[in-house]
Formats: C-alpha cells, structure tokens, sequence
C-alpha cells in the first residue's frame, strides 16, 4: 500500500459527512445548562400560571382571585414545599426542550447557510424554528402531560388525595388507565404553540442581527450579558402575546381534574369563548409573563456564555 493512498484513506476517514459537519453538540449541552438554570429559579410561577389556566370556575380544583391569592392558598393547603410540585417533570422537560431545540436549530441554520457567512432572513429563521419546534414537541410532550398534571394536584386541603406520588408513578398510571394517547394529550394544540418558539427565535436573531449592524460589528461576534438579556426578553414578550391563548387551551386538555369534561381543543375554545369570553383566553398570562420573561432571559444568557465557551476558537 503506498504512502499517497494511506493519506487519501486517512482523510476520507477523517473528513465528516456533508449532514454531520454541521452538527455541534456545545448547543445541546448550552441548551439543557440554560433551560434547567431557569426553570429551578422560577417554576413556582409557572405552577401558579397552570393553576390559573385550569380555574374555569367549575367548581373542580379550588378558585383563585389571581397571582396573590394562589401563591397564598398553594403555601397555606401544601406549605412553600407545595410551590415546586411538579417541578421534577418542569426541570427534567425544559432541560430536555431547550437542549434539544437549540441543538435542531442551530444544524438547520447551518445547513441553510452552507458555510456562508452571511446572516440568514427572518423567514429562515422563521422556518428553522418552526421544524426544530415540532421535533421538540414530539419528543417531550409526554413530559408536559406529566408535568401538568402533577401541578394540578391540589391535596388534602382540597378536599382531594393526590393521584401521583413522583414523575415515573405519573408516567406509569398514564400510560396503563390513558395509553399513548394520554401521554399525548395536547399535542395538537402544542403544535399550533410550535409558532411560539419560531416567532421567538426569529425575533431573537433579528435583534441580534440589528444590534450587531448598528455597533459594526461581525454577526457571530459575543454580546454583553445586558444586551442578551434585553434581546431575549424582548422576543419573549413578543412570542407569549401572540400565542398565549393556545397555552390556555392546552392546559385544559391535560387536566385530569376534567376528564371528559371536554371533547377536545375546539370544544374548549367555544366553552371558554361562551362562558368566560375573550378574558378567559388569557387567565394565568401575569404570571406567565412575569415567569417567561426572565426565564428566557436566564435561559439565553447562559446558553449564549456556555456554547461561546464550548466553542472551538478559530
């Protein structure tokens, strides 16, 4: 064997495939860094917000006044202790959402750009969020329902014994009374809250684009923390106002404290338009907002700082 072939093997062993060269691991691992670092800070604000969600005045669950007086009853029924249930499945579910997203996100913006330097449009950007959405959703929508559902266990103070003793127990009673389809209970509507994320994202990559023009600098050049934080919760606000009522309705489909109470997500819409008009389309939106906003935040920041220190330096 000659010294030219081995050379010609060795870097045709060595050369990645067309797919795999754009594929970096330091975004999945920045990704699940971000999303747990965030959710650990500020879940009690999301049980509240699902809390809110499901009150539809049934009289299924306890009524609450608003974001006060659910933090209040929640710490009063199940002490501070009450205010991470279901944090487990939130930790284990954004890690694994937002590793995953920017992970597809980012391999489909390389493999739009094609080595080029050259910052991509918002409808790219647009569409790289839509697919890298619903692939995430397809993944962890069962950690949602399990996640939803243990936020909506109420307790002894309730007047209710508490169906799921952890995430697997959870998981497991799902799957055996509900089967596969209740371990997809909301992804239809999830799928409608695949925009969110793109809006998101195309929002995000537009403010960087813009602020990197205005200061004259390269696109791929690191930011400040401030104007990473600014930028991300800018967007989010952005992406939570435009799609917030899906979220409502979804939350609704996983409740297992109103099973059969709807025959679906259309069913939910025009009950929720009939009994509770356009406000009820936005219940739990405060403390939505006031808990995405700065997780977002949380999220992008340490995203951005972890994958630039991953990184390789060129």
């Amino acid at each position: 064997m000659s010294g030219g072939r081995t050379v010609a093997e060795a870097s045709v062993t060595q050369k990645p495939g067309p797919f795999l060269r754009h594929v970096r691991y330091e975004h999945l691992v920045a990704g699940v860094s971000g999303g747990v670092s965030a959710t650990m800070v500020l879940h009690p604000l999301d049980l509240v917000k699902i809390r809110l969600q499901v009150n539809d005045g049934s009289g299924r669950g306890p009524a609450y006044k608003g974001l006060i007086d659910a933090t209040r009853s929640i710490i009063r029924t199940d002490g501070f202790k009450g205010l991470y249930q279901g944090a487990t499945p939130n930790i284990a579910g954004n890690g694994t959402a937002w590793g995953l997203y920017f992970f597809g996100y980012n391999i489909l913006k390389a493999v739009m750009q094609d080595g080029s330097d050259e910052p991509l449009g918002a409808e790219k950007h647009l569409l790289a969020g839509v697919i890298a959405g619903w692939g995430t959703l397809t993944v962890t929508n069962p950690i949602w329902v399990v996640k939803t559902r243990m936020c909506l266990q109420y307790g002894d103070g309730a007047g209710q014994t508490k169906t799921y003793t952890g995430m697997m127990d959870a998981f497991i009673k799902i799957w055996r009374q509900e089967g596969l389809r209740g371990l997809y209970k909301g992804y239809a509507p999830g799928l409608i809250g695949v925009s969110h994320g793109a809006l998101q994202f195309m929002a995000y990559e537009e403010l960087k684009k813009a602020n990197s023009v205005y200061f004259n600098r390269p696109i791929k050049q690191k930011q400040t923390s401030l104007e990473y934080l600014v930028m991300a919760s800018l967007s989010k606000i952005f992406a939570a106002s435009a799609t917030y009522p899906y979220q409502v309705v979804r939350s609704r489909l996983q409740n297992h404290n109103t099973l059969g109470q709807y025959k679906g997500a259309i069913d939910i819409i025009q009950k929720v338009w009939r009994f509770e008009g356009i406000r009820g389309f936005y219940k739990g939106m405060v403390p939505s907002v006031l808990r995405v906003t700065p997780a977002c935040a949380i999220t992008f920041l340490v995203y951005e700082n972890i994958a630039h220190f991953l990184m390789p330096k060129s």
